[in-house]
């Protein structure tokens, strides 16, 4: 008999959802909502209901190959300005920031991610089936126009192929701590965190396989090459290589990215990622959870396979369970520090909605000694 699994892993912090509609409209977000079983029940009621009918398979191979242009086209239209900057981002991974004052977080999650929420009316509303989850930027990216320098995958080859000819030296390599985020868009990671971790010894990578988000990143007023190295890079492509060498990383942030990957190459991509790292290097990652608004709110002819849907833009997102993110990256090499569910309840006042959000925030390390 396999052996049982465990127990779901919650926040320790945040209150449960009142249920005193009163009270509800006063208030602009809860966390750790627990759900009852008629809730539970009712999500999967509307996830059997949305998956009934799938796409045809040669519709879902256009989507695949097409993968980057749709992308494209969405940093095209919405640029810097639909995902906000995530500035609960220390709070949640400290890692990032690791010489920050604690006093600088607030005194504990909820209370910093309130405040940020009670600024936001329209926090956790959806467009087009992406759903707003990050909190309201203190400063908008202010993208100049130049020159694009965009690092294309070809010349990150090129380069990455000179930079092996000259005894590792590769950007960064002076670097006492690096960073390297996977799916950057246009930064809303990138600069909070060279804005607020001050470390001389400090570097950051950042990629995205969409060139338009890329080229976000790079012609922005606050891009630092001297910090920062921007380039393009396609994950599924295990042939594209990386600008810096394996067991170089201390930090890999995949941050509502893994899931919009086809589901069968996602670990692929977790093995070469945990390549990249430090022993004691660790993998943070925040995605969407089953059963989050998002998933609930597509309809019948949007879903490729179990739990894997198309939104109408083209782009494409996964729903995690724990376990499954879990399997991803044990079977990596690396070792759980966090696997937990985020259930949140959000109202959106104006309108008088309510929306509850599933997300999954996970940390895995590579182990500081071969596993025997």
């Amino acid at each position: 008999m396999a052996a049982p699994r465990e127990a779901p892993e919650r926040r320790p912090f945040g209150r449960r959802f009142l249920t005193d509609p009163a009270r509800l409209f006063q208030h602009n977000a809860w966390d750790n909502v627990e759900w009852s079983e008629e809730q539970e029940a009712s999500a999967r009621r509307k996830v059997q209901e949305n998956s009934s009918q799938l796409l045809p398979q040669d519709k879902q191979e256009e989507y695949e190959v097409n993968a980057k242009r749709y992308w494209d086209d969405f940093y095209k239209i919405h640029e810097n300005g639909f995902f906000k900057d995530r500035h609960w981002l220390f709070t949640e991974f400290p890692e990032l920031a690791p010489n920050r004052n604690p006093s600088q977080n607030g005194d504990s999650v909820h209370k910093f991610s309130n405040k940020e929420e009670s600024n936001n009316e329209g926090l956790g509303s959806c467009e087009n089936g992406h759903c707003l989850l990050e909190t309201r930027a203190e400063n908008q990216l202010n993208i100049i126009k130049r020159t694009p320098k965009i690092c294309t995958e070809e010349l990150a080859a090129q380069k990455y192929s000179e930079l092996n000819q000259s005894d590792g030296d590769y950007p960064g390599s002076s670097a006492s701590y690096r960073i390297l985020e996977v799916g950057c868009g246009p930064g809303n990671t990138v600069f909070p965190i060279l804005q607020t971790n001050n470390d001389p010894g400090l570097f950051v990578y950042c990629c995205d396989f969409s060139t338009t988000a890329v080229d976000l990143v790079q012609n922005n007023a606050e891009y630092d090459s001297s910090r920062c190295f921007a380039f393009v890079h396609d994950l599924c492509n295990d042939q594209s290589p990386f600008p810096m060498p394996d067991e170089s990383l201390d930090v890999v942030i995949l941050i509502f990215v893994l899931s919009a990957i086809l589901p069968e190459k996602m670990q692929c991509i977790v093995n070469r990622l945990s390549r990249l790292l430090k022993p004691g290097g660790m993998i943070l990652l925040r995605d969407y959870g089953r059963y989050d608004l998002a998933q609930l709110r597509f309809k019948k002819g949007q879903c490729l396979s179990d739990n894997f849907y198309v939104r109408g833009d083209g782009t494409r997102v996964y729903f995690f369970t724990q376990d499954e993110l879990n399997d991803l990256f044990t079977t990596a090499g690396l070792e759980k520090i966090q696997n937990l569910v985020d259930r949140r309840l959000q109202v959106n006042r104006g309108k008088q909605m309510t929306m509850y959000r599933v997300w999954i925030q996970c940390k895995y390390r590579k182990p500081t000694a071969p596993q025997l």
